[in-house]
């Protein structure tokens, strides 16, 4: 499900400049029938309520679970376009161009061995929230074992179907249909962790970011590395991840996304570190939505990417095991 997440479908400010002035953008909104006066009456309602941020947050960590029914029946209805390289996750397609190499170059730094054309193999990766696969798939092509899971069954149906086509995928990636929780509550993985735990699109739908994090740890080996992408909480996210993304451009399905989920790098750090991770590195993410494509960027005020490590395995003396990557700029 969580795969979601799309997105960070967010659109860039180049894009929105050269794509809009404000007779333009009214002109959009009432060929869509969206008003945007009752857009920013909404954005200030949310204001208001985001006082009570919180509360909120301590009655979400109270259910300790990190599944939110709502989300997961907006997925269940989106479940079989995932593999529409042209639909509704276009965007998260698009995104593999940015986070596998991300993924796989982190882990490498971490490397001493090397498996020229397999590069991540021996190594295991749960991806969380993994929807139809779209990121599973590529790092099973890597050569990671790499497991995939998600509380929407459909989403996991799907994925199961999409693998078993390739030969090559059928010995290295597999499915679950469960939560995270679910999973590290098994007593096996105690002795069976993974080395990588990727969560792409995925916080910004979650019920509860703090049992999020506390299962990764318990998932995860001493110094395995955690990979995040997801959407800052600003009013420049607000107004191209919501109102653009999903309201004129349509580049997401209205509702996907909820602006008081989103987490930004410095609080996402902040969670993190308090649950026995090292943040490593945060740099922006942007979107183009004329040409389609990913590239990266110094900001990030719209999509981050964000990788940790869980602190049981840094070397004081050396520093930390995957490298030095330049951090970016916290918007």
């Amino acid at each position: 499900m969580y795969s979601n997440t799309f997105g960070r479908l967010m659109l860039g400010l180049r894009s929105l400049k050269a794509a809009s002035s404000c007779a333009a953008t009214r002109r959009a909104a009432s060929r869509s029938g969206f008003s945007r006066a009752a857009v920013w009456r909404q954005r200030t309602l949310r204001q208001q309520r985001s006082a009570c941020a919180g509360m909120q947050q301590t009655s979400r960590s109270a259910s300790h679970t990190t599944v939110d029914p709502g989300e997961v029946k907006r997925f269940q209805l989106l479940a079989n376009k995932w593999w529409d390289e042209e639909g509704d996750f276009a965007a998260l397609h698009a995104m593999n161009d940015l986070r596998v190499p991300f993924v796989r170059d982190n882990l490498l730094n971490a490397q001493t061995e090397r498996h020229p054309g397999k590069p991540l193999a021996g190594l295991r990766i749960l991806d969380v929230g993994c929807g139809g696969g779209l990121l599973t798939e590529p790092l099973g092509r890597l050569g990671a074992t790499a497991l995939g899971i998600d509380p929407v069954e459909d989403s996991v149906r799907i994925a199961r179907q999409h693998s078993s086509h390739d030969p090559d995928l059928r010995d290295r990636v597999s499915y679950r249909a469960c939560t995270l929780e679910e999973l590290s509550g098994e007593e096996e993985q105690t002795e069976t962790r993974f080395d990588a735990v990727v969560a792409s699109e995925v916080v910004e739908h979650l019920a509860d970011l703090e049992t999020f994090a506390i299962c990764c740890g318990r998932v995860l080996k001493p110094g395995g590395s955690l990979f995040i992408t997801t959407i800052n909480k600003t009013n420049l996210s607000y107004a191209l991840a919501i109102v653009a993304a999903e309201y004129l451009l349509h580049i997401v399905p209205r509702g996907t996304h909820d602006w008081e989920k989103f987490v930004s790098p410095v609080e996402l750090e902040r969670l993190l570190e308090s649950n026995g991770f090292l943040v490593q590195s945060v740099q922006g993410m942007l979107y183009n939505p004329i040409s389609g494509a990913w590239s990266w960027t110094n900001s990030t005020a719209i999509n981050y990417a964000l990788h940790a490590v869980k602190q049981d395995d840094v070397d004081e003396d050396s520093g930390s095991p995957l490298g030095d990557q330049p951090e970016a700029t916290h918007s």
